[in-house]
């Protein structure tokens, strides 16, 4: 089921399942409001991610303008990723789209974080964005998102999370 576009929602559009499955431990946070969230399926890539995301998402959002969007990638130690694909988001939907992901890939960070699965890094991750804490997000190999993960915890965390 779909969130309702006419409301403050939010889009994940993952780049492979991995990513998927770190959306959905976010999803699953007992704090967060799912019906204001939707995970999209695998895009199959970063480039693809772009692709689908310039056909089939920038058009909704000038359609609907109380949504946004997480554009979850892996950086593959590229320093220019980040540089890459915002420039490819106009410039109208340059503060409600997110780009973040793990700095090389979910694998890596699975097993430097001794998690049991990406869903539990998922599930830590919303939890520091609810607290406001960093511990998971301060990790090596996610760190380079803090600057979208300060506008995220600023736009966001009051669509997603239960008032306090």
């Amino acid at each position: 089921m779909g969130v309702n576009r006419f409301l403050p929602h939010v889009l994940v559009l993952p780049e492979d399942d991995r990513n998927r499955q770190l959306a959905n431990g976010f999803r699953l946070d007992p704090g967060v409001l799912a019906p204001k969230i939707q995970v999209l399926p695998p895009a199959g890539g970063w480039g693809e991610v772009l692709t689908r995301f310039k056909s089939d998402h920038v058009g909704d959002m000038d359609a609907h303008p109380l949504g946004f969007m997480v554009l979850l990638i892996d950086f593959d130690n590229k320093e220019d990723r980040l540089g890459k694909v915002k420039a490819e988001i106009p410039g109208r939907l340059k503060d409600r789209v997110f780009v973040l992901g793990v700095w090389s890939e979910p694998e890596k960070l699975n097993a430097a974080l001794g998690r049991p699965g990406y869903e539990s890094i998922g599930l830590a991750m919303a939890r520091d964005c609810r607290e406001g804490t960093e511990t998971t997000w301060s990790h090596d190999l996610l760190r380079h998102n803090a600057a979208q993960f300060a506008r995220l915890r600023q736009y966001v965390r009051p669509i997603l999370f239960q008032p306090v």
